[in-house]
């Protein structure tokens, strides 16, 4: 089959597109053709080696996360899936590979693609999705009436966070350029905050939740912002040695992450508020919930631009570029 490898780590290098053996279907797993496959900045990262010391992959490696496709062969123990069905997936780590004609995945990171949305929008959710649904719904337990500031509400995760914050009930803040207000307002946001002239730390008080993406500054920032109790989700770090012992990194991980995190961590407590660090996981139960909310209209995808299979480097360029709105999709069948 067809697929786009890497055989280093590289911040300038391009994907390869080559041929490589179909993946192993092992006793849980399900062969997907692949229709679609979602990019995200997670890939970008992985390529340049900014993960390896949490994600140690082997080469060559296929990159990509997030799959929409077709069922063409099931492993014997699979129970909830059949050949011919049309599913979605954020693949775990360490089986990613969606930039391929094909690929296995364990059935419990699957769920059955959503009815009324294309391969293209499918494969546009997962990752996001489920980053979404891990900050608010099962660490934050964001209920009615609290209060929530999703940083970069255009991208990828923000523009499914901040739809999800309102069905739970929250007011929802968000940074954008003006130009993005008019969308993020549809999607459910009541205070739009241009990040281009306008600092949030003076607009915003007494918030339960941020949910932070950018950088350093920003997160000390957004730690100011909180009510005493209120929490910083962060899905851009600083890890934290809570997260190395969750993936059961060796010691001197969780040496390293502590001391990288360490400073952080002492603001917030500082502040009365609590500091954690979210990477995201596979889950394919959580997903189908997703799916639900999907079909009944609550959750709508948000692409920016769809690209060709063999224009996979210039989608991936046009991520690293931070210009999407949204999410970006390679179309492989």
């Amino acid at each position: 089959m067809k697929a786009f490898i890497i055989n280093k780590y590289s911040k300038k290098g391009s994907l390869q597109l080559t041929n490589v053996a179909i993946s192993e279907v092992k006793i849980n797993d399900v062969l997907v053709e692949v229709h679609a496959s979602g990019l995200n900045l997670l890939d970008s990262k992985i390529k340049s080696g900014e993960f390896k010391l949490i994600l140690p992959y082997k080469f060559p490696l296929i990159l990509g996360h997030d799959v929409a496709g077709v069922i063409t062969k099931v492993g014997k123990n699979v129970t909830k899936f059949k050949v011919g069905d049309e599913v979605y997936a954020r693949v775990a780590d360490f089986r990613i590979g969606t930039l391929a004609e094909f690929i296995a995945i364990d059935e419990k990171d699957v769920a059955l693609k959503p009815k009324n949305i294309s391969m293209e929008e499918a494969a546009s959710i997962p990752l996001v999705a489920l980053t979404a649904w891990q900050a608010l719904v099962e660490r934050a337990k964001l209920k009615k009436e609290q209060k929530v500031f999703v940083q970069a509400g255009s991208g990828g995760v923000g523009t499914i966070a901040i739809q999800l914050a309102k069905h739970l009930g929250a007011t929802v803040a968000t940074t954008a350029s003006e130009k993005s207000f008019t969308m993020l307002k549809n999607l459910g946001a009541d205070i739009l905050i241009d990040y281009k002239t306008q600092d949030f730390e003076s607009i915003l008080r007494n918030y339960d939740l941020v949910l932070n993406s950018q950088d350093t500054n920003t997160l000390e920032k957004s730690l100011r912002i909180l009510k005493p109790g209120g929490k910083v989700i962060s899905i851009s770090g600083p890890p934290t040695p809570d997260f190395a012992k969750a993936i059961g990194a060796p010691w001197f991980v969780k040496v390293i992450l502590s001391l990288i995190s360490s400073g952080i961590r002492k603001k917030a407590a500082k502040l009365g508020v609590n500091y954690s660090f979210l990477f995201m996981r596979a889950d394919g139960e959580q997903l189908s919930q997703i799916t639900s909310l999907i079909e009944s209209g609550v959750i709508i995808p948000v692409l920016d631009k769809t690209f060709a299979f063999e224009q996979t480097n210039d989608a991936l360029a046009y991520i690293e570029s931070g210009r999407a709105k949204g999410k970006v999709v390679v179309r492989v069948k």
